[in-house]
Formats: C-alpha cells, structure tokens, sequence
C-alpha cells in the first residue's frame, strides 16, 4: 500500500531529523565520518542560501525519512551554473518506495529553475546499490574523479 508521504524544501525545524539521515549516509561512504556538531554546521549554512542551495526532503507524519541537497556553482564546460548534488539518503524502513526517485527529481527541478545548464552527483564509489539506482535512473558516469585537500 502507497504511503502518503510529502515533498518540500527543508526549514531549520527539519534540523534534527536531517542529521540523523545524515548519519545513517555517513556509515555507507568510506570518505566521510559522522560528527552531528560539523553535520548540522553544514545543514544550517545549507538553509542560510534558498538560491544556491536547497535540501530537499521526503515527510512522513512529521518525520522526515528522505533528504538530498543541492548547490550551484559556475561550470566552465557548459558556460554557466551547474548543481552539484549531494547528501541523497531514504531512511532504510523507507526504501524501495520510490520515495528517492521524487526527492531527487524535485533537487533536480530546484536545479533547473534555478538556471543549471548541468546536473553533478557525487556518490560513494563502494556504495553499489545507489550507482546502479542512479544508472536506473539515467545518470550517467563521467571519466572524472574527486580529489580532496584540507589544510595542514
């Protein structure tokens, strides 16, 4: 049976909920560590900016149980904005629901009224159940890799 959940940018009411997901996110990918001070830091400067960035997420009876967050930056390639997507996390009692697949579609509508010529979507490259969901999907993998550097 379809359950009656809704889709809606994030208020900072969403907070704790969103860090939550978050942690649950930050088991899967190798890269990242939790720490709910620096995660809700980052959620918090995320809302701060609605016209570079967006969290979008899925609500279920005043639980969020989805999220996925978005940020423009200028793309040289394509001469304009491009979104960089990130943080795409369904709550696992949630999952397989298509709750996902509406979350990401509306970070992608965001994206687009707000001027991406370019959609980027970073995921965890040993996460194989995501890269075959965003496969499904029609996302496409780029030749390209992530590097990172923090300061010393």
């Amino acid at each position: 049976m379809p359950i009656n959940y809704s889709i809606r940018k994030a208020v900072p009411q969403d907070l704790p909920g969103l860090v939550s997901l978050l942690k649950v996110l930050f088991t899967i990918e190798a890269d990242f560590s939790f720490n709910e001070a620096k995660q809700r830091q980052g959620l918090e400067l995320m809302l701060e900016d609605s016209e570079q960035r967006c969290i979008m997420v899925a609500e279920l009876e005043d639980k969020i149980i989805a999220m996925c967050t978005a940020q423009l930056l200028i793309t040289t390639a394509e001469g304009g904005k491009a979104a960089l997507i990130e943080d795409m996390v369904v709550d696992k009692d949630y999952r397989r629901q298509g709750i996902g697949q509406a979350v990401l579609t509306q970070i992608e509508e965001w994206a687009y009224e707000h001027g991406a010529r370019r959609l980027e979507l970073l995921a965890d490259c040993g996460n194989a159940p995501a890269l075959e969901y965003y496969k499904k999907l029609h996302w496409k993998q780029t030749q390209l890799i992530c590097w990172h550097k923090k300061p010393q």
